[in-house]
């Protein structure tokens, strides 16, 4: 599938050396064909990471996607260069009045604080409410996937003893639904977090449905609204050295930060890690598009609503 970003977006070079095709706006423009609109509202502190992930993990149907990368107005990220962010980057602001096929919410580092303290949070809580009439389907990713539950459903996130650190094994609740059509019966997906949302609360919300879940990690896929909102409590775009990173840098600040589960051979962080969770992350993806925004956007999207 083409990927349609900016010209000169930096992360385009690194996914042409991976052999995927990117197409840039210039050749877009003259193709008579309407490509999927997917908005990515990008809460993660190193934003130039997340856009190589999130644009590989698009990476794998036939259909053209158009995306936008979108900013809270509310905060201002230490982490990125401000050019990137005002260069490549709209304000919600800006594109409140446009409609999208997807949406992608992603995780934030802001899990041990209350959403209420969240800075930009009542930004983000107009942003998930307006996704309502102005999106086909929204995906919410890890932290994203835990704010979204606490304000469309009123379920609270509580803190895990020890972080949720490394890649879990997962088994699939009902295949028949088409997000994990192909799924293995057992699959792996990693996971980076200090809080969780109770399981029994999910199971026993009848607006909402499991799709797959842990014996470790709990529930990792579950939606509602027939596939309108996924929510995703994971990491399953992550690149093969993302938890490596993570594991480091919290090391060499002296944290109590243990070995992620099932990641490096042995367990020995000089080991290379091992890819495991990639075909099914793809799948993933592949299928939210398929099944879940192409299959069910309107054709003219301002001329007909959600």
């Amino acid at each position: 599938m083409p990927i349609r970003v900016q010209n000169d977006l930096p992360v385009k070079e690194i996914l042409e050396q991976e052999n995927i095709f990117v197409m840039d706006e210039y050749r877009a423009a003259h193709q008579d064909i309407r490509p999927i609109s997917i908005g990515l509202l990008n809460l993660m502190p190193l934003k130039e990471d997340t856009e190589l992930q999130i644009l590989r993990s698009l990476s794998n149907t036939p259909l053209q996607v158009d995306v936008t990368f979108v900013r809270v107005g509310s905060h201002v990220s230490k982490n990125t260069s401000t050019s990137h962010i005002y260069k490549f980057y709209e304000a919600f602001s800006d594109i409140r009045n446009k409609k999208f096929d997807g949406f992608i919410i992603t995780g934030a580092p802001v899990e041990q604080m209350p959403f209420e303290d969240v800075d930009y949070w009542e930004e983000l809580k107009e942003i998930m409410e307006w996704t309502k009439t102005n999106v086909t389907s929204t995906l919410h990713l890890c932290w994203g996937a835990q704010a979204g539950l606490y304000y469309h459903f009123g379920i609270d996130k509580v803190k895990l003893p020890h972080k949720m650190f490394g890649v879990f094994r997962h088994h699939v609740r009902n295949r028949k639904i088409p997000l994990v059509r192909g799924f293995d019966d057992i699959f792996y997906a990693p996971h980076s977090r200090h809080t969780t949302v109770p399981q029994e609360l999910l199971e026993a919300d009848e607006r909402i449905t499991i799709l797959a879940d842990s014996k470790e990690a709990g529930v990792f896929l579950c939606m509602a609204q027939e596939g309108r909102q996924i929510f995703v409590m994971g990491h399953p775009e992550y690149d093969r050295i993302t938890l490596d990173t993570e594991y480091k840098r919290d090391k060499g600040k002296g944290l109590d930060i243990q070995v992620p589960v099932n990641y490096y051979p042995d367990d020995n962080p000089e080991n290379k890690p091992e890819l495991i969770w990639r075909a099914h992350a793809n799948n993933l993806y592949t299928n939210w598009l398929n099944y879940y925004v192409y299959q069910l956007t309107p054709y003219d999207l301002y001329g007909t609503p959600f």
